[in-house]
């Protein structure tokens, strides 16, 4: 069972954040960075998802406060790094920190102005950990570390386990797949879990 944080490990950098007035308003509680923080690897996600308040344990960042604490993708992001032996060697954080809630109340995706307000965020928190390597997980959170260089995302499964050097950050990214769609694209990138699981070990420091 992977490991989940405790209150202590919480992050909060802008307690009453108010940038972005959507997410305010479709936001149980905002959703922050925590692990530790001279941690060699930071994990970021693309947002919150809606969560369930009703779960024993692991009720999502829209609830908690943590990034990364949900039933599905929290558990199986938190279980791959610590299969890999990172579990205390790794920060978990969301390019956008609160739930962005769509018509149906389930999630939509961030927009550019919403991933362009929580910038100053990750930041804060990649200059605060000094990681070894950033691991961003899905299109969004991928799109938000090239925005750092003025780059922009043209197909994401073409970055899925080929790094690149954040020039302004100083760090290496290595792009992941979003747990969320992780059974669905790796067969068709010609991956089984096990061999993943080992590709992205290759590139761990």
């Amino acid at each position: 069972m992977p490991t989940h944080p405790d209150e202590r490990e919480k992050n909060v950098l802008e307690p009453e954040c108010g940038r972005c007035p959507a997410l305010v308003e479709s936001r149980t509680c905002i959703s922050w960075g925590n692990g530790p923080v001279d941690a060699d690897v930071v994990v970021v996600g693309e947002a919150p998802g809606a969560g369930d308040p009703d779960a024993d344990t692991w009720k999502g960042g829209n609830h908690t406060g943590f990034a990364y604490t949900s039933k599905h993708s929290g558990r199986r992001v938190r279980s791959l790094f610590e299969s890999l032996g990172y579990a205390e060697r790794t920060y978990y954080t969301n390019a956008v920190n609160c739930f962005p809630e769509g018509d149906d109340g389930s999630n939509r995706e961030p927009t550019p102005g919403e991933r362009r307000s929580c910038r100053v965020h990750l930041e804060t928190e990649l200059g605060q950990v000094s990681p070894e390597l950033v691991v961003t997980t899905g299109k969004h959170a991928t799109a938000t570390l090239l925005a750092f260089d003025d780059e922009s995302l043209d197909g994401f499964l073409d970055r899925v386990l080929e790094p690149f050097d954040s020039r302004t950050l100083g760090v290496r990214v290595l792009p992941l797949l979003h747990p969320s769609y992780q059974e669905v694209w790796l067969s068709r990138l010609g991956y089984t879990t096990e061999t993943y699981r080992d590709a992205i070990a290759e590139h761990l420091p």
